[in-house]
């Protein structure tokens, strides 16, 4: 693919810490040998003539975390561009809808990003079945006395239900992960989605009002989206079983999180990577609770994870400018039902 006659000019379009740790040599590397690339090679803003011109000239952005919103302005600025190739996840931040009205390409990494985040959620869930980052916060309080073990219900990991919420690309990775090591039995929730293919996947499809109270684990992967705010109220916690763990590698606002609260604080187990709002309020019970934890977001691609990402978006180049279909576009229809 490095031998297109076709050199587009180039220009990276995110903040310096996305830009330092996605591109090392390599990336440049490979960067330098399809694009085009005058100076500056990347900005963090628009802020500068010298970023304009170069914005002017540009037919490609490679975009990442911290690139501006590319508004009407902007894109009046560049009246080149063709393609927005992002090196991350969602797009949503910095692609409005006047970007797609120009028939500009867009395309998302977040197929590379989906991979770490499933293989936490792998985790999270198994370590769930015997309950146990709950029972190492007993083991803090209780010490050498063990009888507390008995305390958060059966600690097996055979014959369990997993329910996911959002067959997405992250749904889908962690359907796959927990049917190929044949743990545990998947009920699929999502709407949108043809049954045949939840199927397909060795799953069952469900509705949620059904599957909810058949979780072991209750796994969300749904988009932050109008219809999903708040989709998992107080009623749907309450229809969790005893010794349910909610594991949420998602958005925070899925969750009602004052629902959340009274439910923990009644004993629900919770694994939480997202929350609403990031961070908690110090005040929240969520912070003391021992059957809740708390990471800080970070399931989805960091440090040298991401550079992953830039892979894809590099691949995404590599096929624009030898004339081929991209791998993973984005479209104003598909931007309405995913993250």
């Amino acid at each position: 693919m490095t031998s297109a006659l076709h050199r587009p000019e180039t220009l990276l379009l995110m903040n310096r810490q996305s830009r330092e740790t996605q591109f090392g040599p390599a990336e440049m590397s490979r960067l330098r040998a399809v694009a085009g690339l005058g100076e500056p090679v990347a900005a963090e803003d628009l802020g500068s003539d010298r970023v304009l011109a170069r914005l002017a000239e540009a037919e490609v952005l490679i975009t990442s975390w911290g690139c501006p919103v590319l508004d009407e302005p902007v894109l009046r600025g560049a009246p080149r561009l063709r393609a927005v190739l992002h090196a991350a996840g969602s797009v949503r931040g910095h692609v409005p809808a006047a970007v797609f009205d120009r028939d500009i390409l867009v395309t998302t990494a977040a197929d590379a990003n989906a991979e770490p985040v499933a293989h936490y959620t792998l985790a999270a869930v198994l370590w769930a079945f015997k309950k146990v980052p709950f029972l190492a916060a007993d083991a803090r309080r209780f010490r050498e006395d063990w009888t507390y073990r008995d305390s958060r219900g059966e600690l097996s990991g055979r014959d369990r239900t997993v329910v996911v919420v959002g067959f997405s690309r992250i749904g889908r990775r962690v359907t796959h992960l927990l049917r190929g090591m044949g743990l545990a039995r998947v009920l699929v929730v999502d709407p949108v989605v043809d049954p045949a293919e939840i199927i397909a996947a060795g799953a069952e499809p469900a509705p949620l009002e059904d599957a909810l109270p058949q979780a072991d684990v209750l796994s969300l992967h749904a988009p932050a989206l109008p219809g999903t705010h708040h989709m998992i109220g107080a009623a749907q916690l309450a229809a969790l079983p005893p010794g349910a763990v909610l594991v949420n590698t998602a958005r925070g606002s899925v969750v009602d999180h004052v629902a959340l609260e009274a439910a923990c604080l009644n004993g629900l187990h919770a694994i939480l990577d997202v929350t609403d709002p990031e961070p908690l309020p110090s005040a929240s019970v969520l912070y003391d609770l021992p059957n809740v934890v708390l990471t800080p977001h970070i399931a989805g691609s960091l440090g040298s994870e991401t550079r992953t990402m830039a892979a894809a978006a590099l691949t995404e180049l590599e096929r624009y400018a030898a004339g081929l279909p991209p791998v993973s576009p984005v479209t104003s229809h598909s931007l309405a039902v995913q993250a």
